[in-house]
């Protein structure tokens, strides 16, 4: 039998809040009240902050783009924040007005900071990648260091046979390179040009109306480039590498042949460098007989071998700057109809060089004729700390062959002297302009 007995109300709801109540004593509760509210606090207090922040940017940038746009000429060019991030007329029309068309610049002008950081980030990661492929592909093209002290003397000797109308030079031997304590490391080679000053009438034209000189200076060509070997921890290295070409038997022609022997420093990983140089005028001696000579080393020097007409225009907006190569001049001399020049265009950057870009191959002839635009997007440096690096080689366009440098040259700011081409690019913003220069080697 089963008995039901009625339980009041107020025992009921007593039992209830019992088994309720938080296990906590007063002190605790109120800490954990406290934090809540000083979370909350600071919340609230970074809110506040980075609204700030976000209207003083604002203010800032608009007020340096107003300067900006004041002191430059007035171009057609639109700014990059208005090509990349454009509105849709119709989404324009509805948020032209009120805080959704504030809302929406200030979101367009976080996300192009955000991009503009990205792009400068992964551009300073992928230059030391770059560098190390470039140091690699370059290898003993790329402009060579050279030291400050010149030591030692190269004994060689030349003969031209008259018979067969060939020149044999003959390196003998490098004496007194540097002190005993740096034999370990030096790994020295001798090379040998042929250079052949130009004819009358082929000299520097456009360098002479540039500099505005009496007599323009003359333009060589590289007949014949040879390299002896490499000879590992001497000082004193001995050769007896024998070179030969053949040279037709004319007086003029003799005269105008110099011999050029740079005694180099091999480094497979690193550019070469020039230890020094000598330099013999064939048209001074008398090579009818073996002649053996021995001569110092003296600093070596850039020959000029041929002009480039360049177009320099710098867009401040977009930190662009567009580099156009129009022509290239070299000395007359015979060469093959398969011949084919390019240039090779880098941008150097608080000195650190940024991805080149390579020129179409065009066929060689006295002026070559290129009129093509390269464009180049600038990091965040100053202009005054980049400099323009161009090198134009030689190639045959039938089958696969080397290439071949012809010369080099820069174009930029230096710390001693400033070059007056870059100069008037500064100045004419937005304007091409175009400027001889000379091809050295």
């Amino acid at each position: 039998m089963l008995t039901f007995v009625e339980v009041p109300a107020n025992v009921r709801l007593l039992s209830t809040s019992r088994e309720l109540r938080i296990p906590f004593s007063e002190a605790v509760k109120y800490c954990i009240l406290g934090i809540s509210i000083l979370l909350l606090l600071v919340a609230v207090g970074i809110l506040i902050w980075q609204i700030f922040r976000c209207f003083s940017h604002t203010h800032t940038s608009y007020s340096h783009q107003d300067t900006v746009n004041s002191d430059l000429l007035y171009s057609e060019e639109k700014p990059s924040t208005a090509e990349s991030y454009s509105v849709p007329p119709s989404t324009k029309s509805v948020v032209a007005d009120g805080r959704w068309s504030r809302t929406l610049s200030l979101f367009l002008l976080e996300v192009e900071d955000v991009s503009s950081e990205a792009r400068r980030l992964s551009r300073c990661l992928s230059q030391a990648s770059f560098l190390a492929e470039s140091s690699h592909a370059e290898g003993n093209v790329r402009e060579d260091k050279t030291i400050k002290k010149v030591h030692g003397s190269l004994h060689f000797s030349v003969y031209y046979d008259q018979l067969q109308a060939c020149l044999v030079v003959t390196v003998l031997q490098v004496e007194g390179l540097v002190d005993s304590s740096q034999i370990s490391g030096l790994q020295p080679f001798v090379k040998i040009r042929l250079m052949l000053a130009g004819p009358k009438g082929t000299e520097a034209e456009g360098l002479k109306e540039q500099e505005g000189q009496t007599t323009p200076p003359v333009l060589w060509t590289v007949m014949q480039e040879w390299r002896t070997r490499i000879v590992k921890g001497s000082c004193s290295p001995l050769y007896g590498d024998q070179f030969s070409c053949i040279v037709q038997e004319d007086k003029d022609l003799l005269h105008r042949i110099t011999l050029r022997m740079e005694v180099r420093d091999f480094d497979r990983f690193s550019r070469n460098t020039v230890l020094g140089e000598v330099r013999v005028p064939l048209g001074q001696l008398n090579i009818t007989y073996p002649l053996e000579l021995q001569k110092d080393l003296q600093t070596p020097q850039k020959d000029l071998v041929g002009e480039v007409l360049l177009s320099l225009k710098y867009l401040p907006t977009s930190q662009r700057l567009e580099i156009a190569l129009l022509k290239v001049r070299t000395a007359l001399t015979e060469t093959s109809s398969a011949a084919v020049l390019y240039a090779r265009i880098s941008i150097q950057c608080n000195q650190s060089k940024l991805r080149y870009q390579k020129t179409s191959g065009v066929p060689r002839c006295p002026v070559t004729v290129f009129n093509e635009v390269l464009m180049f997007s600038l990091p965040d440096f100053p202009l005054e700390q980049s400099k323009i690096l161009i090198s134009v080689y030689e190639t045959q366009s039938t089958g696969r062959s080397t290439k071949c440098l012809l010369g080099q040259l820069s174009v930029g700011k230096d710390r001693s002297t400033e070059d007056e081409h870059w100069t008037l690019m500064v100045r004419s913003i937005r304007q091409p302009v175009a400027m001889w220069h000379g091809l050295l080697l």
